[in-house]
């Protein structure tokens, strides 16, 4: 089976790294496809064995490429579009798997050159534009719902990554004999073409060190104001009058996100009792979890279930996450202690993770336990496997 993935997102930076469309393609290659995955200019290139990455050229006056929605994303995609037309005129593709947005013209070209289409969607395109406050305009949001219904009729196979999205392509009339939910819920170790040079993370001019009197909360992730970072550093400053030995280690962030939050902690107090780190690579990023007592995910609103919730249930470290419908689709108070999204509310919840360690201990087996039971790998390929023979 030849198969052209349509990726517009920036592949493999350090900002925005889409790890599903990773996870997708490398499991789909390992059924046996022999795969083209075309996506933005800029990133680095992965070893991925039966696998052709084509890049479009690089606009660097256009980045960086934000998360979500943007018009920097509207203008690449016209590249892409022609580059889509001219991989499909050069080779004869049975499938196309198109993420998120590219499905809106790999939609009108399924007729023309005959493949079977696969519309992997990580999220609503008309909800993103809301949520993002990326345009309050009527016309456009329905314009954009009304290529989303058409690509939901026209698409062989949809794939959703959460029950809400799950819900919602079903509401609006999918077959459930087209539908495939499959969450983004394996992390295996990437490998470059050509390895990055990382310098050691930092926090201004002085690595990284945290004593074993220490007790240290970690969150990584991007900092959009969904994600709750202020809540969480404000929720911290009341921790820390209490436990003054915690830390809080903030991973992630663009240049002037990571001022933003600094100028916070700073104001608050916290010094360096929060440390914000910025981007840095993955691997770093896992030897840092490993390192921490308590894993966090603040979020504030939200539907989709995010990536980094799965790494947190299956790193064996206990997990505070705000009580939202983002994240209690997948996590119960049994594998996560669930507080309300507030200040006050996340507080107590990380000092009771920080304080009550046998509580603490058995939420963190208990999540482990249930991400090997209900996301491994292997369920993951069998999932796969499943989305294939859709559009065999």
């Amino acid at each position: 089976m030849k198969v052209l993935v349509v990726a517009p997102q920036p592949f493999f930076t350090p900002r925005g790294t889409p790890f599903s469309v990773y996870y997708r393609t490398l499991v789909t290659a390992e059924q046996g496809a022999d795969i083209d995955l075309l996506t933005y200019g800029p990133g680095d290139d992965v070893e991925i064995p039966g696998t052709r990455i084509v890049r479009i050229p690089r606009a660097r006056w256009l980045e960086p490429i934000p998360v979500g929605p943007s018009w920097q994303k509207l203008l690449l995609d016209v590249p892409m579009i022609f580059w889509t037309i001219a991989l499909l005129l050069r080779h004869r593709y049975d499938v196309v798997h198109a993420h998120e947005d590219s499905v809106f013209w790999c939609r009108f070209l399924k007729p023309i050159f005959g493949f079977r289409l696969i519309y992997d969607m990580h999220s609503s395109l008309p909800q993103q534009l809301v949520n993002f406050d990326f345009t309050s305009s009527r016309l456009l949001i329905r314009i954009f719902k009304a290529l989303e219904n058409s690509s939901l009729k026209a698409a062989d196979a949809v794939v959703t990554i959460c029950p809400d999205l799950r819900d919602y392509v079903l509401e609006t009339g999918v077959d459930p004999d087209r539908h495939l939910m499959i969450e983004n819920s394996i992390f295996d170790e990437i490998c470059l073409k050509q390895s990055r040079a990382s310098a050691p993370a930092r926090h201004g001019n002085q690595p990284i060190r945290f004593g074993p009197e220490h007790r240290v909360v970690l969150y990584a992730g991007t900092f959009e104001s969904y994600q709750g970072i202020d809540m969480l550093v404000e929720a911290f400053a009341k921790v820390m009058r209490t436990l003054p030995t915690s830390r809080l280690l903030l991973v992630g962030g663009t240049d002037a996100q990571v001022r933003e939050t600094r100028a916070l902690a700073d104001s608050l107090g916290l010094g360096d009792s929060c440390v914000v780190t910025g981007q840095m690579p993955k691997t770093e990023v896992m030897a840092h979890l490993q390192c921490a007592q308590v894993l966090v995910s603040p979020r504030t609103h939200g539907t989709n279930t995010p990536m980094k919730i799965y790494e947190q249930l299956a790193s064996g470290r206990p997990l505070v996450a705000t009580r939202i419908h983002s994240h209690t689709q997948v996590l119960d108070d049994s594998i996560c202690l669930l507080v309300d999204p507030t200040a006050e509310s996340l507080a107590a919840g990380l000092l009771s993770a920080l304080t009550d360690d046998a509580a603490s201990a058995e939420r963190a087996r208990n999540a482990k336990a249930f991400c090997e039971r209900e996301y491994s790998r292997p369920s993951y390929e069998d999932k796969i496997r499943r989305m294939l023979e859709m559009v065999a």
